[in-house]
């Protein structure tokens, strides 16, 4: 079902303070930046062997990373895991009975399309399923 971990989000406050661990001290090179509408969040992808850390900002407080970063601070947001086939994947998890935050994929970073599960059927852990733009599906 899951082929390998996508990324790691990661809520942050300030993306230029994040960037200057992650990118200066941590030496992960910067793929992609980008202001993500639909999402409500500023998110950078850097680099780290075949997967990517991704830093989430909001776009303001009452956006889902806004309203993350207030309850809880910065830290760990959610862990993606990328597959092939994200109608399939959705059908197959709400079929076994998991907890779809989303049951149609979304728009993501680099127009990727995206769907999350709700973390009281995942572990406690806010998971993300990719599907990498250009896949087939």
């Amino acid at each position: 079902m899951f082929s390998r971990i996508d990324h790691i989000g990661v809520a942050v406050a300030e993306l230029d303070q994040a960037l200057a661990l992650y990118r200066d001290t941590y030496q992960l090179n910067v793929a992609h930046r980008e202001i993500v509408h639909e999402q409500g969040v500023e998110a950078v992808l850097l680099d780290i062997g075949e997967g990517h850390v991704e830093l989430l900002a909001p776009l303001g407080a009452d956006t889902p990373v806004g309203k993350f970063l207030a309850k809880k601070g910065p830290g760990l947001h959610h862990v993606a895991y990328q597959v092939t086939d994200i109608e399939g994947t959705l059908a197959t998890l709400a079929a076994t009975g998991v907890e779809l935050i989303d049951t149609a994929p979304r728009t993501g970073i680099r127009n990727s399309r995206v769907a999350f599960l709700h973390p009281r059927s995942s572990g406690g852990v806010l998971t993300e399923i990719v599907q990498p733009a250009g896949e087939a599906h």
